[in-house]
């Protein structure tokens, strides 16, 4: 009888977990007329989060982005060496959707006619059945989301484009991986010049902020725990060098944080470079300016800039479209209530847009919660239905809250800034590391993404990374 209590007991919570963890079936997505056309371009934060929490009762809601999932950026550094699986950071937006009345084109918006509200959708097509090679369709809107999110920005420096790798896409990720494999193999050759090892084993980041310095933590990481492990003939040559042209890594961090920083990776032989100006990339060597004035060329073997982002290209069409309000090159100039200025019901958030808040996730995320409660609310009266224009009569302007800032610095170390009151507290080490890790968790958009990351961790603990790539 014991035994059978039990399940019984249990029952619901097992099923609980069983229906958040498995994604639900979707539905055929279909227009009704009556309904006002929502489209929300991109699957970033703040459009992830706008899907998430909008009432699909209410608006026929449409997304457009090239990538058909939504990725969890705070883990992207580890998925360069294998520490979390590319998947288990991937929630596709169809599990996002689940049964509500949504529509997808997995597409790139190219062009938007702001007068008689459309768009033009293009995609590449890379199944030859499809019968060709470039689809191609317009579709129309009443109240248009601009989340495309940004890309990342060379500031003009020469041959970036065509030697750097980058770190803002889950395919930089497979890139660097794939790079890092090919150069431990290369280095493993016994006919090769000891010069030559050298350089296969130097690993340059460029860019001090949590991107850049999250990376490099990976690195070290993989280089400590593997690489001494399965190659140690190899890992005594394994070097990392950070660049960064501001005097502190870290620089939206307290200055405490940014020294101790410092200070660990110094314990842990990572070569950082404050001060110091990327001149110029060549194929095998990065050109520097050091902080005297001097130039200095670099040995590289994977060269990985992650030194700042600027707007999508859509940002800047849109921006063209309403001359007279858009005036900043830099991205979207919004308002207090998101809205594009020079625009009739668009709005947009993220890293496309000008404001004072700095690019980061939970920003986004923020803003995303904030507008779709905002359609929400506004949808449920009928009366302002056609007048989302009119938002400061029924909203309070979007105000953003930090929740503070983490980033992981390696050696199962991190660091910390957090408000408390009207202060901030800062606080790093192993401990920050566990909070870090518990963040990561919380944040992910499902349990199946949680449970997956969890899985990872554990795998690495006990049997080490790979980089094998397909």
């Amino acid at each position: 009888m014991l035994p059978r209590f039990r399940s019984t007991l249990l029952a619901p919570t097992q099923r609980a977990i069983y229906f958040r963890a498995r994604p639900m079936s979707t539905i055929v997505p279909r227009t009704e007329p009556q309904k006002k056309t929502l489209v929300l371009l991109g699957t970033g934060w703040g459009s992830a989060t706008i899907l998430k929490n909008i009432d699909a009762k209410k608006f026929n809601v449409v997304v457009v982005s090239p990538r058909n999932y939504f990725l969890f950026t705070p883990l992207l550094p580890s998925c360069t060496v294998g520490t979390t699986e590319n998947r288990s950071i991937m929630e596709p937006i169809r599990h996002i959707v689940g049964k509500r009345n949504v529509k997808f084109y997995e597409a790139e918006c190219t062009d938007v006619n702001v007068a008689k509200k459309q768009l033009v959708l293009e995609r590449t097509s890379q199944a030859v059945s499809s019968g060709s090679d470039n689809l191609k369709t317009k579709i129309s809107y009443d109240y248009l989301v601009v989340g495309v999110g940004g890309t990342y920005n060379t500031f003009g420096t020469p041959g970036v484009e065509e030697y750097a790798c980058f770190l803002k896409e889950m395919t930089d990720a497979s890139k660097i991986k794939r790079r890092l494999k090919d150069a431990i193999e290369n280095a493993s050759f016994d006919n090769i010049t000891e010069s030559e090892r050298s350089r296969l084993l130097h690993m340059v980041v460029v860019g001090g902020g949590p991107t850049g310095v999250e990376y490099a933590g990976e690195l070290h990481d993989f280089m400590v725990e593997d690489m001494k492990r399965w190659v140690p003939e190899l890992a005594s040559k394994f070097r990392i060098t950070l660049i960064e042209a501001l005097p502190n890594v870290l620089s939206s961090f307290d200055k405490r944080l940014s020294e101790y920083t410092k200070a660990i990776f110094e314990k842990n032989n990572i070569d950082l470079r404050t001060s110091t100006m990327v001149k110029e990339v060549k194929d095998k060597v990065v050109v520097v300016q050091n902080p005297d004035g001097t130039s200095e060329e670099l040995p590289y073997g994977t060269l990985v800039w992650a030194a700042g982002i600027r707007a999508r290209q859509f940002a800047h069409t849109l921006r063209e479209k309403l001359p007279d309000a858009q005036t900043n090159h830099r991205g979207l100039v919004i308002d207090q209530y998101l809205r594009v200025k020079g625009a009739q019901d668009i709005w947009a958030l993220g890293d496309c847009t000008v404001t004072e808040n700095a690019p980061l996730a939970q920003v986004a995320s923020q803003q995303g919660k904030w507008l779709s409660r905002s359609l929400n609310m506004m949808a449920r009266d009928r009366s302002v239905t056609d007048t989302f224009c009119q938002m400061e009569e029924r909203a309070q302007p979007f105000k953003y809250v930090s929740n503070g800032s983490l980033a992981y610095i390696g050696g199962e170390k991190a660091i910390a800034e957090l408000p408390f009151f009207n202060q901030h507290i800062t606080v790093g080490g192993p401990l920050t590391s566990v909070m870090w890790k518990g963040y990561c968790l919380w944040e992910l958009f499902s349990v199946r993404s949680s449970m997956s990351v969890a899985t990872d961790w554990v795998r690495r603990a006990l049997f080490g990374r790979t980089v094998s790539v397909d």
